[in-house]
């Protein structure tokens, strides 16, 4: 067999290199500098967590820092005094490792450490989406060694997989890992001295929230999120911010399209699927009908579904359906809008966006939406309806899964208009009485208040203080996180 033309020696000594803490007790320099997200004190407990005999799996798109979140988990249990030659990693896209499976490399690394059995290691395996039918190899390793913590990280190639899948049900516990929220953006770059503590009325009552005293240098850095901000490595460096259509394209969103598993889902026209991408990227935020995409795209219907069903589990587009002018969920669909999941995706295939331009309000809009993408409990719609001759639309409404009622709605600007003429906010007006909703949110540019409109309470933010606050990584902790959105 080709496995076997590899000696194990060799396949020892890389082990070795890439696990330098069995004898220097630390995870390499590169990494221990670089500054966690704020997502690891939310993923670390589940690595620790050992009552409950299932492998993690860290899921997400290219370059958000899965590999990099691993190390430092590592580290940690390093630092709480786990032995360091009590944990493994193995970078599964190494070609040495080809045509093995998990079990095969656990067995090595066991050989590579001088010990016979896996009882209470830590044992990393990164980029999984390489070694074929991964999920039913990590299901035996779950079974057989029930003693051992397995934790594996994927790009979107494996959160396809993974959900064409119920091999790993009640053996997998998923964790996604977005892009960059806003509120990372800012601790990544040490601003926080922009934010401080505040409250607002919504509702009748007071919340808290974190607001700003610098509104413009906080938009400047909104903006520049939007453009730049979606990847760890991009915030940091100029040089890529310079030309980023070389590194997000090539290395992100071509990967994603051409080589992640398309084949899955039956695509065979990879440039095609390319094509139809870049032009639902131009025009993230707006309203799509499969008839509108069919004429201007000139692909077959059912070929457009297959494209949206890849893009979506690809994590790089996000479908909103529909709700009518009483939340209730259209039988049939026939318009939906589409959101890119990081609005620097679209910065990367074509130009920076400025506050001034046309399409400035609908990246404010992909941004808000993309502080909420991971979180996949909240029912999120929009509203649409026709009324005779009029018709009306709110950007987002929240509907209560259980009572299958809207709970919240915010209408997304950018904008102050609003804020001085409130009473031309006609549709979420009639939203909120047809729903006996009391309240309702605007963004604004920098615009701040509580205006009562007809007996709705309008509460005015500015759209960068919402998208930190609710792109907050501790989400329910967060006063305003909870209670509007």
């Amino acid at each position: 067999m080709i496995s076997n033309t590899i000696p194990l020696e060799k396949r020892i000594e890389r082990l070795q290199f890439e696990n330098p803490w069995w004898v220097g007790n630390q995870i390499q320099d590169v990494y221990k500098q670089m500054s966690k997200r704020l997502y690891f004190d939310v993923f670390y407990p589940f690595v620790t967590d050992l009552e409950i005999k299932r492998a993690v799996v860290l899921m997400g798109p290219r370059r958000v820092g899965k590999t990099v979140m691993m190390y430092h988990a590592i580290q940690e249990l390093i630092d709480q005094q786990v032995s360091a030659t009590q944990i493994i990693f193995v970078g599964i896209d190494n070609p040495i490792y080809m045509h093995l499976g998990l079990e095969d490399l656990l067995e090595i690394s066991l050989k590579a450490l001088g010990k016979k059995d896996a009882v209470g290691m830590y044992v990393f395996f990164d980029e999984i989406q390489y070694l074929k039918d991964w999920e039913r190899h990590l299901k035996v390793l779950v079974d057989r060694y029930p003693e051992t913590k397995f934790i594996v990280s994927g790009s979107a190639a494996a959160a396809l997989k993974l959900q064409s899948t119920e091999s790993g049900a009640g053996r997998f516990t998923e964790f996604m890992l977005p892009p960059l929220t806003f509120q990372e953006y800012i601790h990544l770059k040490g601003l926080h001295h922009l934010m401080h503590a505040s409250s607002i009325v919504y509702h009748g009552k007071e919340v808290k929230y974190s607001g700003t005293h610098d509104i413009r240098t906080l938009n400047e850095e909104f903006f520049h999120y939007l453009n730049f901000g979606g990847y760890p490595e991009v915030v940091l460096s100029e040089r890529i911010q310079s030309d980023p259509g070389r590194y997000i394209k090539s290395d992100i969103v071509d990967k994603v399209l051409l080589r992640d598993l398309p084949s899955l889902y039956g695509i065979r026209d990879v440039q095609e699927l390319n094509s139809f991408f870049g032009y639902l990227a131009y025009n993230s935020g707006k309203e799509f009908s499969f008839e509108n995409l069919c004429r201007d795209s000139g692909i077959k219907k059912d070929i457009i579904k297959k494209y949206l069903e890849y893009l979506a589990a690809a994590f790089l587009i996000k479908v909103i359906h529909k709700v009518d002018v009483h939340a209730r969920k259209l039988q049939r669909v026939t318009t939906f809008k589409v959101y890119l999941t990081n609005p620097s995706l679209r910065t990367a295939m074509f130009s920076p966006v400025r506050e001034s331009d046309d399409e400035a309000g609908n990246m404010v809009e992909t941004a808000i939406f993309s502080q909420w993408m991971h979180r996949e409990k909240l029912n999120l719609k929009y509203a649409s309806w026709r009324l005779g001759r009029s018709t009306g639309e709110v950007d987002v409404v929240l509907v209560d899964t259980k009572f299958f009622k809207p709970s919240r709605c915010v209408e997304v600007k950018w904008s102050n208009r609003y804020f001085s003429s409130p009473k031309e906010l006609g549709s979420l007006k009639y939203f909120c009485e047809q729903n006996k909703l009391t309240a309702a949110l605007v963004t604004s540019i920098d615009k701040e208040g509580v205006i009562e409109v007809g007996g709705t309470s309008i509460t005015f933010l500015p759209a960068a203080v919402y998208a930190y606050n609710i792109g907050s990584v501790r989400f329910d902790a967060m006063d305003l996180g909870a209670e509007i959105l």
